[in-house]
């Protein structure tokens, strides 16, 4: 992976190249082909990755009781992302070694990513306080927006159901 790209990403915004080095040299390179999870709902998130080339789509499931006793367990497509947005995933688990994966991460497209292990990423913002800062920052942003356009899309999804049982 190129220090020119990595330095795309949000999570690097701010860093000088050989700050950013000292993830780059803890990165692993993943292949993913088409069709396949890389991420899946509900086990131990232990990495967070950058999407270098291709396309995802991040699901949830939909997991309702049903009136006959059982379960619909649909999975519900959240989002489609492309590698030219410079997204990544994980970066929930970062804060919790019991945080379980909130959604599913499916390669749409064959998928080149760059893996970086939790433990290593803060062993390097422990060592490093001044860039562990910088990093730290720009995940607080990152999970800002997210909690902002989750917010939305509760307030829109209450709102069309509030209209639906007006009726």
């Amino acid at each position: 992976m190129d220090i020119n790209e990595l330095k795309q990403f949000q999570i690097f915004r701010n860093l000088d190249e050989n700050e950013i080095i000292l993830f780059q040299k803890k990165m692993k390179n993943i292949n993913v082909p088409e069709g396949q999870n890389f991420i899946v709902e509900g086990d131990i998130g232990d990495s967070i990755y950058l999407l270098l080339e291709g396309q995802v789509r991040i699901n949830q499931a939909l997991t309702l009781s049903m009136h006959k006793g059982g379960l619909d367990n649909r999975e519900k497509a959240i989002i489609n992302l492309s590698a030219d947005v410079k997204p990544l995933f994980g970066e929930m688990s970062l804060f919790d070694k019991e945080d379980l994966r909130s959604a599913s991460v499916k390669a749409i497209t064959e998928c080149k990513l760059a893996q970086l292990m939790s433990d290593d990423l803060l062993t390097i913002c422990d060592e490093y306080p001044d860039i562990g800062y910088k990093v730290m920052k720009n995940l607080a942003k990152i999970l800002c927006k997210r909690l902002v356009e989750t917010n939305q899309n509760v307030l829109k999804l209450t709102t069309a159901f509030s209209l639906v049982l007006e009726r």
